[in-house]
Order: C-alpha cells, then sequence, then structure tokens
C-alpha cells in the first residue's frame, strides 16, 4: 500500500535537488550551453531524477519496506462493491 516518505526521505531528496540543480547549471555553463526553456527543464528532470534517487535511498538504507505497485494502490482507493 502507498506511504508516506519519511522525514529524512524529503529533507536528504530536497538537498540533493537544490545541489543537483546547481551543479548541472555550472556544467552547463561550462559546456557554454544557452540558457533557455529546454535547458532548464533539463536541469529539473536530471536534478529531480538524482533527488528521487537520493530518496529512495534513504528509505532503503533505513530499512523501510517497498511501497507495492499500482494494482495494490488501485485495489485500496477502489474496494470491491457488493
Amino acid at each position: 500500500m502507498f506511504t508516506l516518505p519519511s522525514m529524512w526521505n524529503l529533507i536528504i531528496s530536497t538537498l540533493v535537488f537544490f545541489v543537483a540543480a546547481w551543479y548541472f547549471n555550472r556544467i552547463m555553463d561550462e559546456q557554454q550551453l544557452p540558457g533557455g526553456m529546454t535547458r532548464g527543464v533539463l536541469v529539473f528532470v536530471l536534478a529531480s531524477m538524482l533527488s528521487w534517487s537520493a530518496g529512495e535511498l534513504v528509505d532503503w538504507i533505513q530499512g523501510k519496506p517497498p511501497q507495492g505497485d499500482v494494482s495494490q494502490l488501485l485495489k485500496a482507493l477502489n474496494p470491491p462493491q457488493p
């Protein structure tokens, strides 16, 4: 069933997001890539993926069980009707 992330997950993933966004922007500045919407979206996606991975790693280290799959979530939200 769906569970909320732990407090450490939220703290670490937020910090990782801002550090990764800064780092990716710096790398792209060094490569002299022009700024724009495409670059901004790319930085956002890369930083988000790294942040999500860091959060999952924190939960794994803490020994939190996996969240389950989508079918379990749908069953919980839509119980069978008699």
